[in-house]
């Protein structure tokens, strides 16, 4: 190691040295200064740990507490239910004594009445026994009357007996034949009513036929009896009475009939006028128009009627089948 290396590696120590002397107070400053500087966090650190501490104790205090006084009144809760458990099955037996000696006073009294009741039959039995002995001894014919009263009793309920049964039986019969007589009665009642009626109205009929038959031998040779009106189309279409027109206007669902099913199958419309002969069947009653009032038609009179025909209505006279008087399209 030469000279020059030597104090060149001296030099470099010293100067180590004196900066570490230099250094050293800097830091022992700085770490004053933070000591100064942590000591009140410190500080507080602990008077919060001693708060929390202290609060921690009140609550463990407080909690036995509440625990001690509870207990104290689960306690007292325990003593009061078994206080009051002693009392009800006091009161209980209590009751069942008293329901029992109550029982046994009314079982005493019973037996009691009953007693009574004995004695006063025994007393009784024995005074009527005696009696009918010392009766017996002193009257050997008493038997003898107990027997015969014995065998009129039973003769009287036997008469009794009888006569209900007869009287039942006259009642029953008397019943009967008055039910038997009434039922006879009306029945001959009811059949000379029947016979007069009959009588009556066969009588009405034929007198309504004949009436009928003479009226209808007006119309049936026209003119040649003198009684048979000629219908006259314009004496009613002129009276204001019978404007079918305008009364359809003000009721059309009176004029509203339906389909109109034709006597002959395959039969169509042909429009009809005056002096045209239909056929029976297109002027029978199925056809008829009952109330001609209430279309505001005349009414009919002799043969004549008033008929429907599809829309059209038709005055036929029924005897000859002619159409009298015609209005097309009357129906909607």
């Amino acid at each position: 190691m030469t000279l020059a290396e030597f104090l060149k590696g001296s030099a470099l120590s010293a100067l180590a040295v004196a900066l570490a002397f230099t250094v050293m107070p800097e830091e022992a400053e700085a770490a004053v200064a933070e000591q100064q500087r942590l000591e009140p966090r410190e500080n507080r650190l602990g008077a919060q740990s001693e708060r929390i501490g202290a609060r921690q104790e009140r609550r463990s205090q407080r909690r036995s507490e509440r625990r001690a006084t509870r207990s104290d009144n689960r306690g007292q809760r325990r003593e009061a239910r078994s206080e009051n458990r002693g009392q009800r099955q006091q009161a209980r037996q209590q009751r069942r004594g008293d329901a029992q000696r109550a029982q046994q006073r009314q079982g005493r009294e019973r037996v009691r009445a009953e007693n009574r009741r004995e004695q006063s039959r025994r007393g009784r039995g024995d005074r009527s026994t005696r009696a009918t002995r010392n009766r017996a001894e002193y009257n050997p014919r008493f038997q003898e009357r107990r027997a015969d009263r014995r065998q009129e009793r039973r003769a009287d309920r036997r008469e009794f007996r009888q006569d209900r049964r007869a009287d039942r039986r006259s009642y029953r019969d008397g019943r009967r034949d008055g039910v038997r007589q009434e039922r006879r009665a009306d029945r001959r009642r009811d059949y000379r009513d029947n016979r007069r009626a009959y009588r009556d109205g066969r009588r009405d009929g034929y007198r309504d036929s004949r009436r009928g038959y003479r009226n209808d031998r007006k119309y049936r040779g026209g003119h040649r009896y003198g009684n048979h009106r000629k219908w006259n189309r314009r004496a009613w279409r002129g009276n204001s009475r019978y404007n079918w027109n305008r009364h359809r206007f003000n009721n059309r669902s009176i004029f509203r009939l339906g389909r109109y099913y034709s006597p002959y199958r395959g039969y169509r419309y042909r429009r009809l006028n005056v002096g045209f002969y239909l056929d029976s069947l297109f002027f029978s009653s199925r056809y008829y128009i009952n109330d001609p009032w209430r279309y505001r038609l005349p009414d009919v009179y002799g043969p004549y009627r008033w008929v429907r025909y599809y829309d059209d209505v038709l005055l036929v006279d029924t005897y000859s089948g002619e159409v009298v008087d015609v209005i097309h399209d009357f129906f909607w």
